[in-house]
């Protein structure tokens, strides 16, 4: 089976994390990391023969077209995360057609592709903005991955269904993959959670959702997570320090040994989009 292996292209400073200490307008004072990692993260997926998809920021785009060329350029798919990550649930209708239009446009400028595929700063959907199905038909998107079927503090809809879906206005929503466990679902699709656990349950995870559930497995990651020697931020709480902070130095050895242990490809090859 192959499984979607997906990117959000978004830069160590602009996790929802860090929101309430790195002001957007004091985002390009800092040090922009992006384009080094996102370099890095391709030559290893080069080096596997991997295609997978990235969802990228307009921000990211803007400042560098010439990234969004080699994505593309490499056979990768390019996708949509929105402009500045500002999370759905702070925007009203008009606000969020606004971002992912002009986020929409940005990329395909850069990119010389058309823009079809969706993911939400932060999972940001839930039962009360179920609007943005409409929205994102309107601006030309066919598919959506943003909801995590799961119960969060940050986000969430635990109740949604694990695969994918079709809203009443046409588009497809893939959820990120769970295991269902105790009549809970565990997140098993990756960020932190990959740090988290440890490899051989990771492992064991995707193999149970290709071999149990008969799904593709989708995961996901960012830049950042291959960047051990990210600036380090400071006034932060303990959670939050270990949520972005954990593991950081293991990441690319697992992940080589992920991209070794299962067959990867773009979201719109896998869930034929």
């Amino acid at each position: 089976m192959i499984n979607a292996f997906t990117v959000d292209v978004e830069d160590w400073f602009q996790v929802a994390a860090f929101e309430r200490h790195i002001a957007r307008d004091k985002w390009d004072s800092q040090t922009n990391r992006v384009e080094s990692n996102m370099q890095r993260m391709l030559d290893l997926l080069d080096e596997f023969a991997v295609k997978g998809t990235f969802f990228t920021l307009g921000w990211v785009a803007e400042r560098y077209p010439a990234l969004v060329r080699r994505i593309v350029a490499d056979g990768h798919e390019l996708a949509s995360h929105g402009y500045d990550h500002t999370r759905v649930t702070a925007m009203d209708p008009t606000q969020f057609q606004r971002d992912i239009a002009k986020a929409k446009q940005i990329l395909e400028d850069a990119g010389g592709v058309a823009v079809r595929g969706y993911r939400a700063p932060t999972f940001s959907f839930r039962d009360d903005n179920r609007w943005v199905y409409a929205v994102l038909r309107d601006c030309g998107y066919a598919y959506s991955s943003s909801v995590a079927p799961v119960r969060h503090d940050l986000y969430g809809i635990p109740h949604a269904p694990r695969t994918p879906y079709r809203d009443a206005s046409g588009i497809l929503e893939i959820p990120i993959s769970t295991l269902r466990v105790g009549g809970r679902n565990l997140p098993c699709s990756g960020g932190g959670f990959f740090r988290l656990y440890p490899y051989a349950f990771f492992r064991w995870c995707v193999a149970h959702v290709n071999a149990h559930d008969g799904q593709p497995c989708i995961f996901y990651m960012h830049p950042w997570e291959i960047d051990p020697a990210q600036p380090r931020q400071r006034g932060i709480g303990v959670k939050t320090r270990l949520r972005h902070y954990m593991n950081l130095t293991k990441v690319e050895q697992r992940l080589r040994r992920l991209l070794r242990d299962f067959r990867w490809g773009r979201m719109d090859e896998v869930y034929a989009t």
